[in-house]
């Protein structure tokens, strides 16, 4: 080889090092960002897009930008898994999803046996994190801690004693109807229903009609906004004014669009608001300079990307042995507090709170 060639082949080589040093780093958000469950899509896309537009300007991960992929998989488990299989070809490096949990659990399959980090800001059935894959994390609670604390608060608050359970079949709202129930059966209380329905469901008065039959003075509803919300204004229709209470996916406007004044004291637990985080002061005003108010789980996901960023630099590596390591070694600072993981990728110390629906907004209940 002449002297020439090999300078030629070293320049080659440099330039492909630098170009490799620059490559993106492709990262991804799934939800339903079309259907019934939009809403919460819009939350999960507005908070990725901020937290990588946020992280790039400061120069990104590793020296490397972030660029984001968008799944939708309308809180459908099948188009969940489809989704997962697409992002798996998109070579992505984190997976910031998904929304529903009877998404994020058949598609963290795919991304365990693809070594994909996953970490969802939303789902909360505990079976996501019981699964024993180690690259599988939440920056939100679980349903047995939600679950608990509500039926914990009716007994304690003497909310109700005739109490009806509703689910609508799905793994979330099952999940968390059945976690309600087993503590409300713990302390001592049994209710006087327990009844399913469908996800789409656009008239319960069959229902309602057995609620008002039983003499129901609470509805728990283990499921999602849409039909929620035609439960409690239905209800009041048709003269039942059961008080209504529900967890966190009755946390977006659009809960009070479907019910209007009919939803005036629905009670629902969620976390403590992160927009009143302190540490979420400025993105929170980025956010409502946009005219868009970063409620629900906006800011869980972009929570999300600033841990696998951080964990990045930490581990000063995308390698996801090295990433699941730093995560359950160290706490996180994020726009929803500081995070810490445990061995199962569950956050350390959930906690929720009572919030009340009244004139259109929602507003958590002190003392």
């Amino acid at each position: 080889m002449t002297r020439l060639s090999s300078l030629l082949l070293g320049t080659v080589a440099a330039i492909a090092l630098a170009g490799a040093a620059r490559a993106d780093i492709i990262v991804a958000t799934a939800g339903p960002m079309t259907g019934q469950y939009a809403s919460f899509g819009e939350q999960m896309k507005r908070g990725a897009e901020m937290a990588i537009a946020d992280i790039n300007a400061k120069g990104g991960v590793l020296g490397q930008k972030l660029v984001l992929e968008i799944g939708d998989d309308a809180c459908d488990p099948k188009q969940a898994v489809a989704v997962a299989n697409q992002m798996v070809n998109k070579k992505i490096k984190f997976m910031a999803g998904h929304f529903c949990s009877g998404s994020s659990i058949p598609a963290s399959k795919i991304y365990n046996e693809e070594g994909i980090l996953q970490m969802t800001p939303a789902s909360t059935n505990p079976k996501l994190t019981e699964q024993g894959y180690k690259n599988v994390f939440r920056t939100c609670g679980r349903d047995d801690v939600q679950g608990i604390y509500a039926a914990n608060y009716v007994v304690d608050k003497k909310i109700g004693s005739k109490i009806a359970i509703l689910h609508d079949k799905s793994a979330y709202g099952k999940g968390l109807a059945d976690e309600f129930k087993k503590q409300l059966n713990k302390r001592g209380v049994n209710e006087v229903m327990y009844e399913a329905y469908n996800q789409g469901d656009k008239d319960f008065s069959a229902l309602i009609t057995k609620m008002k039959g039983a003499g129901v003075d609470l509805v728990y509803i283990g499921g999602y906004h849409t039909e929620a919300g035609l439960i409690t204004r239905q209800s009041r229709e048709q003269g039942f004014n059961a008080q209504i209470m529900s967890g966190d996916a009755l946390v977006d406007q659009q809960y009070w669009q479907i019910t209007g004044p009919t939803g005036e004291g629905t009670l629902m637990t969620f976390a403590p608001d992160p927009r009143a985080n302190p540490a979420a002061k400025d993105v929170v005003a980025k956010f409502k300079a946009q005219g868009y108010d970063p409620e629900g789980y906006t800011l869980y996901t972009y929570a999300a990307f600033q841990v696998f960023a951080e964990a990045a630099e930490r581990a000063k590596s995308l390698d996801l042995d090295k990433l699941i390591k730093v995560l359950r070694e160290g706490t996180y600072n994020t726009v929803i507090g500081p995070l810490a993981f445990d061995e199962k990728g569950d956050i350390k110390n959930p906690e929720y709170v009572m919030y009340r629906w009244s004139n259109g907004q929602y507003a958590e209940i002190k003392g």
